[in-house]
C-alpha cells in the first residue's frame, strides 16, 4: 500500500484479495518452477516459511523465538552461491510486484462495489448542500476551481518502464477476471493469457541498464497521459458534471475543468546539466505533438459515429463552403494526403532543396499496421512507448527515417546550405522551384496518397447528405498538417506555414467541435452530442493543444552568475556583490525601461550561455506552452525580479531577431522557499515584492492579480526534520496568505510534495484538509513524483478516484476551511515541540561526527546511483556531506534498511519534551480538534508502522563497525520513544490501531519482504569486500527494487 492511499480508515474485505494474491502466487510458483527447477522452490519454500513463523511468533510477542527464526533465516541466506541469492531476490521481488497489482486491483473492485463512495463528488456535494451551502455558491465554486497537478521526473519510480506496462496487463486480466459471465473456456484462456505475462515477466531483465534522458523522462509522462489520463479525465468530468446536476439542477459547463496537467520534464534544469534550452523546446514540441495526434484518433471516430444528415443552418453552410473549396481540387483524396496545398509551405533559403523522393518504409500500410523498424517517417505511439518518438539527441537518430533523412541531405549536397542552416536564412524559393518542390514532395507521397483512396470514403457532391463528416474530415485535415508542422519543428528543418492552416490555439479547434455540438442539441440529437463529442470537447478544454503545460526550474544562483557576468561585461560591477536594494534598485530601473540588457556581442562562458538559451527558449515557446518559471532556492525578492528581467530580455532578443512579437503571454515566475529559513521569511519575501509598485502592477496586468509561491516539503525536512518542516510549512503559508490579502492580490500555493512522508507525501486529502485556513481558495498546485505518478494515475480507475479527491478535498477546504488552532496556547506548544525536535535532529545529523560514516555503511546509499532511475546526479554539487545530498537518495537509503528515520527523527524527543511538562492532554485535546496536528501525527503514525526495529538492527550488526553501533542503538532507542509518545498522544492502544486495512496489507508482504533484507544485508558485505563484481551488484539492486516494491515506495 502506497503512503498516498485515501482510503485511509476504511475497512475492506481482503477475501477477494487474498484470492487474487494466491491466484497470482501460484501462477508465479508455476513458472518458477519450470524456469529454475523444483530444488531451488524447495530451497525458496522453506525461507518463506521461516520468514512467515518468525512474522508470526512477533505478531504473537514470541519475540525470543522470531529471534532465533530469524538467525535460521540469515544463515541460510548466507550459505547461498551468488546465483541462488540473486534467483531469490528476483522471486521475492516479482511476488511483492504482484502483490501490489492485486492490492491495486482490490482497491479499484471496492470503489465499484460500494454504492456510496466517501470523498467521492456526490458525498462532498450533498453534505455541503445539506450543511448549509446554497446550490448555487457550489455551483459557482466547483465551476471555478482551478487545481493543476504538476508531473515531475524526480527519481523514484524503480520499475522500467517495460516492466510497468507488464504490470498493468496483469491487472487489466484481474479485471476481467472479476466477470460474473465468464464462461469456463473464457476463464482457461485468460488463465493463460496470466500465466504468459508472468513468464513474460520472469524472463525480462528488471534493471535499467542506462540512465533514462530528460526526452524519456518526458515520454514517460506522456506515456501517463495517453495510457490513463487520456481515459480517466472524461470520466471523472462525467462524475462532477453529474453529481452537480443532482445537487444544484445546472451540470457541469462543457468547456470548465477543475483539473488541469502540468509537468517538470524536460524543464526542471535544478542541479541537472542534462536539461538544456534544446531539450526544452524538444519537449514543448513534443507534448504538441502527442496531444494533436490523440486527437486525430478522436475525430476518427467521431466521423464514423457522426453520420447523421439533419444539421443546423450554420454548420450547413459551414459544410458547404468547405466541399466547394474540396470538390475544387481535380483530386480531393491526393490534396488530403499532401502535406501542404498552394501557398501554404515556404521554405526559407537561397539555394534549391529537394524533398524526399522516395516512399518512407512501408508507406504502402494502413497506420494500425505494426512497424518495428524504428524508421517510419511518421512517429510511431504503441505501447509501452519505448521508442515511439526516436529524437535526434544521443543516439544519433532523428523523427525522420534514416532513408527519408538522406534523401534530405542529398538534396543540400549540391550546395553550401544545410537543413539546419536553411531554416534560419531569409528569402524564399522562385516560383518554379516552389513548384518544382511541391512536384517532388507529391511524388513522394503517391504510394500513401493512392492508398488512402481506399482507406476514406468519397466525400458526397453536395453537404445534406453528411455534413458532420465534411466539418470533422476538415478538422481532421488541419491537424495533420499542425502535426506534420510540428515533425519538421522536431526536425530542425525550414517550415513556416500559412497560420489558417494549422492549429495554434486550443479556441480554434474548439470552435468547429462545439458548432458541432450545438447543432446536434438544436437537431434534438442531445443524447449523441453529450457522448464522445462531449468527451472530446471536455478533452480539449483540460489538455488544450500541449496536454501539459512544461514549467521550468532553475537555482537562483544561477540567475545570479549570469547578471554578474552581464553587469561586469557593461562596467556596472559585480551584480551578486551588491546588497539587497542595490539589486532591487538596478532590476526595477531595467525593469521598467524599453531596451534590452544583454549586448548582441557579449561572450559568456556556456553556463550562462545555456540561462541566457534557456529564457529566448521560453520566449519562443510562450505561455500557450510554458506554465511557470520556478526558482528554487529563492530567498530574496531580487531572486524573482531577476528572472523577470532576463524573461524580458529574452522576449526583447527573440522578437528583434524575428522581426515579430513573441508569443503572448509571460511566463508566471514563482519562488520556491525550501530550508527552514527561506520559509521563515517567505512572507517577507512576498510583502517586498508587492510593496513594488512595477512588479505589483505587473501581476495585476499580466498575471490576473495572482501571485503563485511554492513551498518545498523535501529540502526542509531534511534540513531540520519531519516536524519542525511540517510547522515551518504551516507558517510559512499563513504568512503568505496574509502578505498577498494586505496587497489585494490572490494567492496560489504550489506544494512541492514528495511521495513518501519524509518528503511531504500523504494521502491527498488528508493533505489538503489540514492546510491552514485561507490558503486553499479554490486553487491549488501539486507536484506528483516518480512512483507516485503510477501509483495514483497509472490505470484510469485509479485516476479518476484521485482527480475527484482532489476536487473534492480544495472544495471543502475553500467552502469549509479547517480549523485554526483554538488558543495561542496551541501554537506556543507546537514552537516548543518543533524546537526540540529540531535540536535532537540536528544534533544527531549535522553535528554528531560519526553520523554521515554510520549512514554510508548502514544503508545502500552509495549503490542507489546504479540504479539508473534519473537523468539528473545525486547531489547538487560535489560535496560527501549530507548538507548537498539530495533528499531523495536520502529517504530512498533509509526506506530500504526499514528504518525510515527522516521520517520520525526528532519527533519523540519533542513530545516528550513537552509531556513531561505536564502537556499531555493539550496535546490530546489538539490531536482532536486541530486537523493539522492531527493529521502531522496520523502520518507519522503510519510510517512507524512500517519501520522495523529488529531488521534495522540487522544492518547495524553486520555492516557497521562495532565502534559506531552505539549510534545505531541510541536511534533504535529513540524511534521506540516517538512510538511510545506517538500513541500517548493519538490514544491508540498499538501503531495503525485507525487503519487496521493498512496494518493488514504491511504484514502479509513481511514474509517475502524480509528475506529480501536479510539477502540485501549479506550481498551488500560481500559487495563490499569485492566492490567491482558486476553480478553481486546486480543483486544488490535487484532487493532494492524487491524492498522499494514491498514498502509501496521508494523516495
Amino acid at each position: 500500500m502506497t503512503d498516498t492511499t485515501d482510503d485511509i480508515a476504511e475497512e475492506i474485505s481482503f477475501q477477494s484479495f487474498d484470492d487474487d494474491c494466491k491466484l497470482l502466487g501460484n501462477m508465479l510458483n508455476d513458472v518458477l518452477q519450470r524456469e529454475v527447477g523444483s530444488d531451488f522452490m524447495e530451497k525458496l519454500e522453506r525461507n518463506r516459511v521461516l520468514a512467515q513463523s518468525a512474522c508470526n511468533m512477533r505478531l504473537a510477542g514470541i519475540e525470543d523465538t522470531a529471534e532465533l527464526l530469524e538467525k535460521q533465516l540469515a544463515t541460510e541466506i548466507s550459505k547461498m552461491t551468488l546465483e541462488e541469492a540473486l534467483t531469490l531476490a528476483r522471486a521475492f521481488s516479482h511476488y511483492l510486484n504482484l502483490m501490489g497489482i492485486a492490492e491495486t486491483h482490490h482497491r479499484v473492485r471496492k470503489g465499484r462495489s460500494v454504492t456510496h463512495l466517501s470523498k467521492s463528488c456526490d458525498d462532498i456535494f450533498s453534505k455541503l448542500v445539506q450543511g448549509g451551502v446554497s446550490p448555487d455558491d457550489l455551483y459557482n465554486t466547483v465551476c471555478n476551481q482551478e487545481v493543476e497537478i504538476v508531473l515531475t521526473a524526480h527519481p523514484t519510480q524503480i520499475n522500467r518502464r517495460t516492466l510497468q506496462y507488464k504490470h498493468m496487463r496483469v491487472a487489466h486480466l484481474l479485471d476481467y477476471n472479476d466477470r460474473p459471465d465468464l464462461g469456463h473456456e473464457d476463464r482457461e484462456m485468460l488463465i493463460e493469457d496470466l500465466v504468459r505475462e508472468i513468464t513474460s515477466i520472469w524472463q525480462t531483465d528488471e534493471l535499467r541498464r542506462h540512465k533514462p534522458t530528460p526526452v524519456d523522462e518526458a515520454r514517460a509522462g506522456l506515456n501517463i497521459v495517453e495510457q490513463s489520463l487520456w481515459k480517466a479525465v472524461p470520466h471523472y468530468l462525467r462524475r462532477v458534471s453529474n453529481a452537480l446536476k443532482k445537487h444544484t439542477g445546472k451540470p457541469l459547463p462543457l468547456r470548465c475543468t477543475p483539473i488541469r496537467f502540468g509537468s517538470w520534464m524536460g524543464g526542471d534544469r535544478d542541479g541537472n546539466p542534462n536539461v538544456t534550452a534544446k531539450v526544452t523546446r524538444d519537449v514543448a514540441l513534443l507534448s504538441r505533438w502527442m496531444a494533436i495526434d490523440l486527437y486525430i484518433r478522436e475525430i476518427d471516430g467521431l466521423r464514423f459515429e457522426l453520420s447523421m444528415s439533419q444539421c443546423s443552418d450554420r454548420l450547413f453552410r459551414l459544410a458547404h463552403e468547405i466541399l466547394e473549396k474540396e470538390t475544387s481540387s481535380d483530386d480531393r483524396h491526393e490534396s488530403l494526403t499532401q502535406p501542404y496545398g498552394r501557398n501554404q509551405l515556404k521554405f526559407h533559403g537561397h539555394q534549391t532543396s529537394s524533398l524526399p523522393t522516395q516512399l518512407p518504409p512501408r508507406a504502402d500500410l494502413p497506420a494500425c499496421t505494426d512497424c518495428d523498424d524504428g524508421e517510419s517517417l511518421y512517429p510511431k505511439l504503441e505501447l509501452p512507448r519505448t521508442d515511439y518518438m526516436p529524437l535526434n539527441r544521443q543516439d544519433g537518430k532523428g523523427l525522420l527515417g534514416s532513408e527519408t533523412r538522406q534523401n534530405i541531405s542529398k538534396s543540400f549536397a549540391n550546395g553550401s546550405t544545410s537543413p539546419q542552416s536553411a531554416a534560419g536564412q531569409r528569402g524564399s524559393f522562385s516560383p518554379s522551384q516552389l513548384v518544382a518542390q511541391r512536384k517532388l514532395f507529391a511524388e513522394s507521397k503517391i504510394g500513401r496518397s493512392s492508398f488512402h483512396k481506399l482507406l476514406e470514403p468519397s466525400l458526397p457532391q453536395f453537404p445534406g447528405i453528411a455534413p458532420y463528416r465534411i466539418v470533422l474530415g476538415n478538422v481532421k485535415e488541419k491537424l495533420m498538417k499542425t502535426r506534420r508542422r510540428l515533425e519538421l519543428l522536431l526536425e530542425d528543418l525550414p517550415c513556416e506555414c500559412d497560420a489558417w492552416d494549422y492549429y495554434e490555439t486550443t479556441d480554434q479547434l474548439l470552435e468547429p467541435l462545439l458548432l458541432c455540438y450545438e447543432s446536434l442539441q438544436s437537431c434534438g440529437a442531445s443524447v449523441l452530442a453529450d457522448g464522445r463529442l462531449a468527451d472530446l470537447i471536455r478533452r480539449v478544454a483540460t489538455f488544450g493543444m500541449v496536454l501539459m503545460k512544461l514549467d521550468l526550474r532553475q537555482e537562483s544562483g544561477r540567475h545570479a552568475e549570469t547578471l554578474d557576468a552581464i553587469t561586469r561585461y557593461l562596467d556596472m560591477g559585480t551584480y551578486s556583490e551588491w546588497d539587497e536594494e542595490k539589486k532591487i534598485e538596478f532590476l526595477t530601473r531595467e525593469l521598467k525601461g524599453k531596451r534590452p540588457l544583454v549586448p548582441p556581442s557579449i561572450e559568456v562562458a556556456p553556463d550562462i550561455k545555456e540561462v541566457l538559451d534557456t529564457f529566448r527558449v521560453a520566449a519562443e515557446l510562450g505561455s500557450d506552452s510554458l506554465g511557470a518559471y520556478v526558482i528554487s532556492m529563492a530567498s530574496n525578492a531580487s531572486d524573482v525580479l531577476a528572472v523577470e528581467l532576463l524573461q524580458k530580455d529574452g522576449r526583447l532578443a527573440v522578437s528583434g531577431e524575428f522581426g515579430r512579437p513573441c508569443p503572448p503571454g509571460t511566463l508566471r515566475v514563482v519562488p520556491l522557499f525550501e530550508t527552514v529559513k527561506d520559509l521563515r521569511g517567505a512572507g517577507s519575501v512576498i510583502k517586498k515584492l508587492l510593496s513594488i509598485d512595477w512588479y505589483r502592477e505587473h501581476i495585476i496586468r499580466n498575471h490576473n492579480g495572482h501571485q503563485e509561491v511554492m513551498v518545498g516539503y523535501s529540502d526542509s525536512g531534511k534540513d531540520a526534520g519531519r516536524f519542525t518542516a511540517a510547522w515551518e510549512l504551516y507558517k510559512a503559508q499563513e504568512d503568505v496568505v496574509a502578505a498577498c490579502n494586505a496587497f489585494g492580490i490572490k494567492v496560489t500555493l504550489f506544494h512541492g510534495r514528495g511521495g513518501s512522508i519524509g518528503r511531504g507525501g500523504g494521502p491527498t486529502y488528508l493533505a489538503i484538509q489540514s492546510q491552514p485556513p485561507g490558503s486553499v481558495m479554490g486553487t491549488l498546485r501539486s507536484t506528483e513524483q516518480g512512483e507516485m505518478v503510477q501509483a495514483k494515475f497509472g490505470l484510469p480507475q485509479t485516476a479518476v478516484r484521485q482527480l475527484e479527491i482532489y476536487t473534492t478535498a480544495v472544495l471543502l477546504a475553500t467552502l469549509r476551511p479547517p480549523q485554526p488552532p483554538r488558543e495561542e496556547k496551541w501554537r506556543n506548544l507546537m514552537e516548543e515541540i518543533s524546537k526540540i525536535s529540531c535540536q535532537s535532529y540536528r544534533s544527531t545529523v549535522y553535528e554528531n561526527p560519526e553520523f554521515l560514516a554510520y549512514f554510508h555503511e548502514a544503508t545502500p546509499q552509495a549503490e542507489l546511483g546504479f540504479l539508473n532511475i534519473g537523468s539528473r546526479p545525486t547531489r547538487r554539487k560535489g560535496s560527501t556531506g549530507i548538507g548537498h545530498l539530495r533528499a531523495i537518495p536520502w529517504v530512498f537509503a533509509w526506506t530500504q534498511t526499514r528504518f525510515v528515520l527522516p521520517a520520525w527523527l526528532g519527533v519523540g524527543a519533542g513530545l516528550k519534551g513537552v509531556c513531561e511538562k505536564g502537556h499531555t492532554e493539550d496535546l490530546r485535546a489538539m490531536y482532536k480538534e486541530w486537523p493539522f496536528f492531527q493529521s502531522t501525527i496520523d502520518l507519522i503514525e503510519m510510517v512507524l508502522g512500517k519501520a522495523d526495529i529488529p531488521i534495522a538492527k540487522q544492518y547495524d550488526e553486520v555492516l557497521v563497525s562495532e565502534s559506531r553501533r552505539e549510534l545505531g542503538a541510541a536511534m533504535r532507542g529513540e524511534l521506540m520513544t516517538t512510538e511510545k509518545y506517538v500513541l500517548v498522544v493519538s490514544g491508540h492502544e498499538k501503531l495503525s490501531e485507525n487503519n487496521r486495512s493498512l496494518r493488514r496489507l504491511i504484514e502479509s508482504r513481511l514474509p517475502y519482504l524480509n528475506p529480501i533484507n536479510m539477502l540485501q544485508i549479506e550481498i551488500l558485505k560481500r559487495l563490499r569486500r569485492d566492490d567491482d563484481n558486476n553480478e553481486l551488484r546486480d543483486a544488490l539492486l535487484i532487493t532494492i527494487n524487491g524492498i522499494a516494491a514491498g514498502m509501496r515506495n521508494t523516495g
